[in-house]
């Protein structure tokens, strides 16, 4: 056999052997490519300000991103209902428990079964085919002029329809959806004939025609319009923020004696689900269960002045100052349920 041959075959498969050792040290030494960044679109009725800092804070302890879209409940419902399955949103967050209720009827919604979200939102919070939960508590209850009215004066909503409060009521519009939701549950504890009472009474005690939100009509107690309303709390920490010597305080109705069926202040919520058309029910998920944790809770607190969901937080200096009180157990849900003949209930009544 010719040497040279074998010595030059031999030269050559070592040469190819160290090549390829070199392609594959080469090959281990590459970073690994950089997975896509995950992302969550997030479709909402909360203003930027209310949402942002939560949505940055997520974004910064777990590096998924979150783009969002606001507008009002409604043309998200209808851009979600003509999207359909090529939806690029993955949660729908609103507020008020009439267009979560909606949003699930109009099979926007998917279920979500998760235990965190279960066990921390109470159960009359929730949508009981688990389509939503409740993020935030919204109290809307009574405020009143501290120059003309005496707290033991006022007891229940039903009773600012007696003629003690003949031109002294004032009201916010009955086409938003916070005094939709308010007789909604009226119908619900009291049938509607009661119901419908109650608001032919209001009707009859307003001292100007209703305002368009809750702030004009607080503001028209402060100039001696009228001696009381029916706002959300958060609109008066508002003001009381802007004029901390506001001569206005809080009352919480239904809390005893006169309150009907043992029902206790009207709270509503702000919420969230997962849309059907998701690809990230799994980070959508991640996302409304810190919504619920206790960091989040806080900033939802601070953010709007809302109640938080978690039954034993601590409420900060602000809210404590308005005082405890006892809030009607019926299930949200019957918001959305009976809307529609508040709607019609309101308009026979006469209360625009």
């Amino acid at each position: 056999m010719n040497c040279g041959f074998i010595f030059r075959a031999a030269m050559a498969l070592a040469i190819v052997v160290g090549l390829a050792a070199c392609d594959q040290q080469a090959a281990s030494s590459k970073p690994a490519e950089q997975a896509e960044p995950k992302q969550l679109v997030v479709y909402t009725a909360r203003k930027e300000h209310l949402i942002k800092p939560l949505f940055d804070r997520y974004t910064e302890m777990t590096g998924v991103n979150i783009s969002y879209i606001t507008d009002k409940a409604g043309p998200l419902l209808a851009r979600l209902q003509a999207e359909g399955a090529n939806s690029p949103a993955d949660i729908l967050m609103t507020v008020d428990a009439g267009n979560l209720w909606q949003a699930a009827e109009a099979g926007i919604l998917q279920p979500l079964e998760s235990q965190t979200l279960a066990t921390q939102v109470p159960v009359n919070l929730q949508d009981a085919a688990k389509h939503w939960y409740a993020l935030t508590i919204r109290a809307r209850t009574i405020v009143y002029s501290t120059e003309r009215v005496k707290p033991e004066e006022l007891s229940t909503y039903e009773a600012l329809a007696d003629p003690q409060w003949k031109d002294r009521l004032c009201l916010r519009t009955s086409k938003k959806v916070y005094n939709q939701s308010l007789v909604a549950t009226m119908i619900a504890a009291h049938g509607e004939a009661k119901a419908e009472s109650v608001v032919k009474g209001w009707v009859a005690n307003l001292a100007m025609p209703p305002f368009s939100n809750d702030t004009k009509t607080m503001q028209a107690i402060e100039a001696g319009q009228c001696d009381v309303a029916i706002v959300n709390t958060y609109y008066f920490g508002r003001l009381q923020n802007q004029e901390p010597n506001v001569k206005l305080a809080l009352f919480w109705p239904n809390q005893q004696g006169e309150s009907a069926d043992g029902r206790g202040v009207h709270v509503n919520v702000s919420g969230a689900g997962i849309t059907k058309a998701s690809k990230n029910k799994a980070e959508a998920q991640k996302l409304l269960e810190w919504l619920v944790s206790t960091e989040a809770q806080q900033q939802l607190m601070s953010l709007n002045m809302e109640y938080p969901v978690l039954v034993d937080m601590p409420y900060n200096e602000q809210l404590k100052g308005w005082g405890e009180f006892k809030a009607d157990t019926v299930e949200v849900s019957e918001a959305g349920r009976l809307q529609a003949d508040a709607v019609k209930l309101m308009d026979r009544a006469g209360y625009k």
